[in-house]
């Protein structure tokens, strides 16, 4: 249940410019790219949950991840790794996993779908 609690604060620090330790560069990546609206929030809280949590991200989702782009998704994993929640976490091992869940995604939707 606490995770749940702390998916949902981090859920919000993704949809909202409120991250107040979050630095100017990435705040300004994540604006100037229009980042927090390319996500529907399904999607969000799985990919939140497979890079900060142990979870997996679906076909559909890394669709939307792949279309927020990688410098969106860098951005926002960084400004989530400033927030003091997230303090006790080991940031080269979420980077890690963020870059893991990206060419996971990105290979996924570059290979041709077996359903034809």
């Amino acid at each position: 249940m606490a995770s749940l609690n702390v998916s949902s604060v981090v859920v919000v620090l993704f949809l909202t410019c409120g991250a107040v330790m979050a630095t100017k560069e990435n705040d300004q990546i994540i604006k100037k790219n229009n980042c927090e609206s390319k996500m529907g929030l399904p999607c969000v809280q799985e990919a939140f949950t497979s890079i900060f949590n142990t979870g997996s991200i679906s076909n559909k989702c890394c669709g939307e991840l792949v279309v927020l782009g990688k410098v969106c998704h860098s951005a926002l994993v960084k400004r989530t790794l400033e927030n003091p929640l997230f303090k006790d976490l080991n940031p080269a091992t979420i980077i890690a996993k963020s870059i893991q869940t990206w060419n996971n995604c990105l290979a996924l939707i570059d290979s041709p779908s077996p359903s034809t």
